[in-house]
């Protein structure tokens, strides 16, 4: 049906049975609005509501929003039992409505009416019966449910094609949570950031609430919280394990899908943002009218304080909102032509998030919302560097992913953003959005080139080793151009999207049932291998086999040059029953389980991985800030990188087309490109890696001269205990015998 033909059929409706009783049910609820309150016109800068001392020392808040195609906006404001009352803001300067209202201190609790047409069909959906969250809100009290009442359209409208275009004449006020007032008078100056280097970072993704929802050693009223992070248990493995990054996933307010709410469950990783500036309330336990933010900035102050900087995951790219079904929430009422992009029928929604909506972001007040936040959580809420949730879409220009895009253009530029740390997932749903390898400098990538040759290599599926050596080595296929360096690399293995280590050694296929979703979703190429058995199993042969290929894929990835990223729990042996997808499961298949560490055999990893983590920090060799030249520096013809096959030789053109289980590679420590701090040249021990996937043991021949004339055992992932392995000795030249499915770590000796 064309544009004018529903707008035709809508007013038809408008005009039947059905169109009164949608107007009898707008009809209902519809209270006459308080009376307003007077504000003196105080400033358009900066945005959101600022609590200071306004003429005559007095003292208020100053309201700033912009809403630039907006007819009027109403500031409301709710005491505790819920009253609302009205401040008409009168100035307008630079499409920015704002006001100064007396005796509006913090804690106060409020939101925007804001008028305007309603004309879906041009993407105009101004709606003041819905009560908006200021897009600047530094915290959000009450949650946010999907009652008809929050939509602008008449969900339930019978012809759902046109639904969007029937406006709900609703109050929604009862219904959706309200921004606070809050009083930032921080300054920050009793906190360290720790500054680690890329090429020293070791990062540790978790979950707020799943890291410390069954902590034994963190209070129980403090557990799934801010705090419960930050309390000294917390903080303990994360330093005995040796990460110098907590990466959070999402800790912007968000709210749940009204699919999910159906079905009972809660979208429980976060990617569904609604409030930029404030901290998810639901991780408080100090209280959520304010104290949700000093909560956070003493998590973050913690961390620092044990030498562990904080990085946030960030969903910049898409809203709550979602498409023209979705709920209006915030800025779909603000200006929705200026905040989303639109298809060419504006009734519709681009989108490039898979989520039913994208940001805008070529727009300038879009573009200063996100750089405006991100300043934000740096240089008030004191975090080190963001994840860029699908960062691609956030590179389109009009269409088209451009790295010369405003928003990369911005972020180069900032004095602040430039300075912290910024990881892509360099991808998007929409077309051409899969840009691994092709963001600028300043960034690091999400690098799943690495995590696919990895688990492709344990599970013997690679036809050559060519894509492991350029893994291993720092993928400088894809990053050795324009000043980028080794640590562009993120590499990870797994995430919190898809299966845990465990799982991906214990399930060959999905198991989401618990999803409700009939199993659909989730991906399928997980390019696992389970061992033999799906799902557990009291085979103690399997559960040997499994562990040894945990204990590989591990060193494999804390011995690759970039910077490692591990998820929480995969040190443990976290398990999610074989569910790759679980975003809505808020419960113990998504919690850590703590008492793993009970088990001799899990013990047993997550000793490894310290010890892992403790090489790396010890060796420069092995968190290189240069990428390998693969050339002869001295005479003697020892080279930086050099690569093995199993006879001992190096491996030429031919081998690295050959079909091969085992790779050994050579990594010299007297040829570090850089100096120290002193501008001394920087020295270490050499170190010979050999990998195999194979089903059966193989003899490998220990390089000779020049590389080594002994080597030195210092990790063998054939054994369960690594006690029994260092300090094993070889001489160059001998013929060792690899186990099955093995990694050897050897020092040169001497």
């Amino acid at each position: 049906m064309s544009s004018a033909a529903e707008q035709e059929a809508v007013a038809g409706h408008q005009a039947t049975g059905n169109g009164r009783q949608a107007a009898a049910v707008n009809g209902a609820r519809r209270a006459a609005p308080p009376p307003a309150m007077p504000a003196w016109p105080g400033a358009p800068t900066p945005l959101g509501a600022r609590f200071r001392v306004g003429p005559d020392g007095v003292a208020g808040t100053n309201f700033a929003l912009w809403a630039g195609g907006a007819e009027g906006v109403e500031l409301c404001l709710f005491d505790e039992s819920g009253k609302e009352s009205r401040v008409r803001l009168a100035e307008l300067t630079h499409e920015i409505w704002h006001g100064f209202v007396p005796g509006v201190l913090p804690g106060q609790r409020y939101g925007y009416r804001v008028h305007g047409r309603w004309d879906p069909w041009t993407g105009a959906r101004w709606n003041p019966a819905k009560l908006l969250l200021d897009p600047y809100a530094r915290a959000v009290d009450g949650d946010f449910g999907l009652p008809p009442e929050v939509y602008g359209h008449v969900r339930d409208w019978p012809q759902q094609h046109v639904a969007d275009t029937v406006r709900d004449d609703r109050d929604s006020a009862p219904h959706v949570p309200k921004g606070v007032v809050v009083h930032d008078d921080d300054d920050w100056a009793d906190d360290r950031r720790p500054k680690t280097p890329w090429a020293d970072s070791v990062i540790y993704e978790l979950h707020v609430k799943g890291f410390t929802r069954l902590h034994p050693g963190i209070p129980e009223e403090l557990r799934g919280t801010y705090a419960g992070l930050a309390h000294p248990a917390a903080i303990e493995h994360l330093v005995k394990l040796g990460v110098t990054a907590v990466e959070l996933l999402p800790v912007h307010q968000f709210a749940h899908e009204d699919h999910l709410l159906r079905r009972s469950l809660k979208n429980y990783w976060g990617y569904n943002s609604i409030g930029y500036f404030a901290p998810h309330a639901a991780y408080a336990a100090s209280g959520t009218t304010g104290q949700q933010v000093g909560e956070f900035k003493r998590m973050v102050r913690a961390l620092h304080a044990a030498g562990i900087e904080v990085i946030l995951d960030v969903v910049y790219n898409h809203t709550a909102e979602a498409g023209e079904l979705g709920p209006a929430l915030s800025l779909k009422g603000i200006d929705n032509r200026g905040y989303y992009r639109l298809q060419d029928d504006a009734r519709r929604y681009a989108d490039y998030t898979g989520c039913g909506n994208t940001l805008h972001v070529v727009q300038p007040q879009v573009l200063r919302l996100i750089t405006d936040s991100l300043r934000y959580w740096v240089t008030e809420m004191g975090v080190d560097g963001f994840r860029f949730d699908l960062a691609a879409a956030l590179a389109r220009s009009m269409h088209d992913v451009d790295m010369l895009s405003p928003f990369l253009a911005v972020i180069a530029q900032d004095p602040v953003l430039r300075r912290v740390k910024l990881i892509a997932e360099p991808w998007d749903v929409g077309s051409g959005g899969y840009q691994v390898g092709a963001f600028p400098p300043l960034w690091t990538e999400w690098n799943d080139r690495y995590r696919n040759a990895v688990r492709d290599f344990w599970r013997h599926a690679l036809p050559d080793v060519r894509e492991m050596g350029y893994r291993l080595s720092g993928s400088s296929d894809l990053y050795a151009w324009g000043g980028r360096r080794p640590y562009a690399s993120v590499n990870f293995i797994t995430a919190h999207d898809g299966f845990t280590l465990r799982d991906l050694v214990s399930y060959e296929r999905k198991h989401n049932e618990a999803n409700g979703e009939g199993n659909r979703d989730g991906t399928n190429d997980n390019r696992a291998w389970n061992c033999g058995t799906e799902g557990e199993t009291d085979d103690e042969g399997v559960r040997a086999l499994r562990r040894r290929q945990l204990r590989n894929l591990l060193t494999t990835l804390l011995l690759s040059t970039g910077v490692p990223m591990l998820v929480a729990g995969d040190e443990l042996g976290r398990t999610q029953r074989g569910n790759n997808n679980a975003y809505c499961q808020d419960n113990e298949i998504s919690w850590l389980d703590w008492e793993l560490l009970e088990d001799p055999g899990w013990q047993a990893l997550f000793a490894l991985t310290s010890r892992l983590i403790d090489l790396r920090h010890r060796h420069p060799v092995l968190r290189r800030r240069a990428f390998f030249s693969g050339r002869a520096q001295t005479a003697d013809g020892l080279r930086d990188l050099a690569w093995f096959t199993s006879r001992g030789t190096e491996m030429t053109e031919q081998d690295w087309y050959a079909p091969a289980a085992t790779l050994g590679m050579y990594l010299s420590g007297r040829d570090i490109p850089g100096r120290d701090e002193r501008g001394e040249q920087i020295l270490d021990d050499s170190f010979l890696a050999v990998l195999h996937a194979g089903e059966g043991p193989v003899n490998f021949r220990l390089p000779g001269p020049p590389w080594a004339e002994r080597y030195e055992v210092v990790v063998d992932t054939s054994l369960e205990e690594q006690g029994e392995a260092p300090g094993v000795e070889h001489r160059a030249g001998t013929e060792i015998t690899m186990p099955a499915r093995a990694v050897l770590l050897l020092r040169v000796a001497g």
